[in-house]
């Protein structure tokens, strides 16, 4: 079991980063696009290192953060939209970086890695606090409400981390376009959220309650 749970997990980063190096190298007409050598640093080292962890310490979640088939039509659309405000970014960032459009200062392109390494953290110390943490919109057997922590500050860290992450990303490549196209992500998220609690409150117990607790969803004193 564990041995083709690595080789799934292999496959699926060296694909991821593959994939990602074509479309910010290609476009970018070179190989010498340091910021997009900088981003793959910055998220593919603590991509594996977080594999490993989870291969070792919690295979069964690793095994669901693998899954990203959706059950539910709407999520497959935000999951849709993603994936084309993605491929869209990055290549937008190649262009930008080939034809020089929006150069950003070295400080920003420096804070916005600082802030993709924190965001990572706080996405790996949600995983920590939430072992029935999925990549689909389920209730799991047993599953129970987790109400410490980051989840009694906000009802969705993990969103919250991936917000900061992927905007962060196109700062690191120094494009402002793409920033502009990655700020479609909050929106798809608010919209997943909607979805995702109407789920929650209607099939995991005492997540009404949960709720009325901790009211905010994603930044506290906002939303």
């Amino acid at each position: 079991m564990n041995r083709k749970l690595l080789l799934q997990t292999l496959i699926k980063f060296l694909l991821g980063l593959a994939v990602i190096s074509l479309l910010l190298f290609l476009p970018a007409g070179t190989i010498y696009f340091w910021n997009a050598w900088l981003l793959i640093g910055v998220l593919f080292i603590p991509m594996l290192l977080l594999g490993i962890v989870l291969w070792i310490k919690a295979p069964e979640l690793l095994a669901k953060r693998l899954n990203t088939k959706e059950k539910q039509t709407e999520q497959k659309q935000v999951v849709s939209l993603s994936l084309l405000m993605f491929v869209t970014g990055f290549i937008i960032a190649g262009l930008d970086y080939r034809f020089g459009w929006s150069p950003l200062p070295l400080w920003l392109i420096i804070l916005a890695a600082v802030l993709l390494l924190a965001a990572y953290g706080m996405y790996a110390e949600v995983m920590r606090e939430n072992m029935y943490l999925s990549r689909t919109i389920e209730v799991q057997e047993n599953q129970q409400v987790i109400d410490t922590g980051l989840y009694g500050i906000v009802r969705h860290p993990m969103y919250t981390a991936t917000i900061i992450l992927f905007l962060a990303m196109p700062l690191v490549l120094g494009s402002v376009p793409a920033f502009l196209i990655f700020l479609l992500y909050p929106l798809l998220v608010v919209k997943r959220i909607r979805n995702e609690e109407q789920v929650l409150e209607q099939d995991l117990p005492g997540y009404a309650q949960y709720k009325q607790k901790v009211r905010y969803r994603l930044l506290p004193f906002i939303w």
